[in-house]
């Protein structure tokens, strides 16, 4: 990761790791060589168990309301995928 970056923002990175398109030890290494004050988010469900261990901060969301459901709506280019 460069210095010049203070947020990184890896959307759904659980899911690639839940089907194992990328390695978890990988990510673990990337985590563990980052800068101290770059700022790492991570998103998407079934977080690996090593991933919740080297966290700061995880959250379980619930779904209340999503158009998937509620309109019918399909998933979107450049949105959902």
């Amino acid at each position: 990761m460069k210095p010049a970056y203070k947020l990184a923002v890896s959307d759904e990175l659980n899911i690639v790791l839940r089907y194992e398109y990328l390695p978890v030890d990988e990510v673990m290494e990337a985590l563990a060589a980052k800068l101290v004050m770059t700022h790492v988010v991570i998103t998407g469900r079934n977080a690996p168990q090593p991933l919740i261990d080297v966290a700061d901060l995880v959250t379980e969301m619930t779904q209340i309301k999503h158009p998937f459901r509620e309109q019918n709506v399909k998933a979107q280019a450049g949105i959902e995928f």
